[in-house]
């Protein structure tokens, strides 16, 4: 199994390093004043290779928004205690006196309190765990230009949510979503 992982990692590497050769195009292209790609080959059709798009911000028809609220369900878990108890300890000192072979070290000993505390469970107790977080979503037509990506959810913040509810349906609406699906 780890020989095919292996297998498929020098493949695809190996795929990677011919494309961006290919794409380097050597001395025949270069780059336009945009940081795109262009050829100067021979051949009636356009080879200039356009800069994508800003993946995160998507544009499109406002169609439908949806508000999801949190889901919440009951739960339980341990319920820790700190616990203390008193303890001892004896803690060494020392002290020097004088230098060289007149040099004498005086030890002595005292005795430390100190709490020694630990968490421990002591029954269980209920909480609220989150199912589900509070979402708003805001669905896209014409998403890219594109007419056939029709119906398309986008995860929004509330801010871009509150614009859409204001907007009428099929007005253009450009944003950044926070996710997709809904």
């Amino acid at each position: 199994m780890f020989n095919k992982q292996r297998l498929m990692v020098v493949g695809v590497t190996a795929f990677l390093i011919t494309a961006l050769g290919a794409c380097s195009g050597g001395g025949d292209g270069g780059t336009d004043s945009t940081g795109s790609a262009t050829a100067t080959g021979q051949g009636s059709e356009d080879t200039t290779q356009q800069a994508p798009p800003q993946a995160d911000t998507v544009s499109g028809l406002r169609d439908t928004v949806r508000h999801l609220s949190r889901q919440t369900v009951k739960a339980t878990r341990p319920h820790m205690v700190r616990r203390c108890t008193s303890a001892t300890r004896r803690v060494r000192h020392s002290a020097s006196t004088g230098t060289g072979t007149k040099r004498k070290t005086r030890t002595w000993y005292t005795t430390e309190r100190y709490q020694d505390c630990e968490k421990v469970r002591s029954g269980t107790e209920t909480y609220r765990r989150v199912v589900r977080p509070e979402r708003w979503c805001v669905s896209l037509d014409d998403v890219g230009g594109d007419t056939a990506r029709d119906d398309v959810w986008y995860q929004v913040t509330y801010a871009t949510y509150d614009e859409a509810l204001g907007t009428h349906e099929h007005t253009r609406m450009r944003f950044t979503p926070t996710g997709t699906g809904c």
